[in-house]
């Protein structure tokens, strides 16, 4: 195949995708999504790139997050990850055990939705 992201499975997308999360590497991240990707948490939904831009960008980053994969089941196109996320803030160290279902075509994230253990939201 001359496109070699076609070429990708989608359990191979979703490890890109996190290790770029857990090195806080913006523009990586986001090569890897769609760019009419929609991304879901809680009762935030971000749909395209200015969106997805602005919630993977340096606020988030702030709060050093990071990502430990639990389990990963997958199919080609549909990744199901249960992950523990570990964040701080207002110098509180949280921990929350979140599942995410990623639907990947072409190489690309086009549909992201996170459960959140407790809220999704952080206060």
């Amino acid at each position: 195949m001359s496109d070699l992201k076609a070429a990708k499975d989608g359990r191979s997308v979703v490890a890109e995708h996190l290790t770029a999360f857990n090195e806080h590497d913006t523009d990586r991240l986001l090569a890897g999504f769609a760019s009419d990707a929609v991304w879901a948490t809680g009762q935030l939904v971000v749909r395209g790139r200015a969106g997805l831009v602005e919630l993977f960008g340096e606020e988030l980053w702030k709060l050093g997050p990071s990502l430990t994969v639990l389990s990963l089941v997958s199919d080609r196109r549909v990744v199901a990850a249960e992950l523990r996320e570990e964040l701080t803030v207002d110098e509180r160290q949280l921990r929350f055990n979140i599942a995410v279902f990623f639907y990947v075509s072409g190489g690309l994230i086009h549909q992201a939705k996170v459960y959140r253990e407790g809220t999704a939201d952080i206060d």
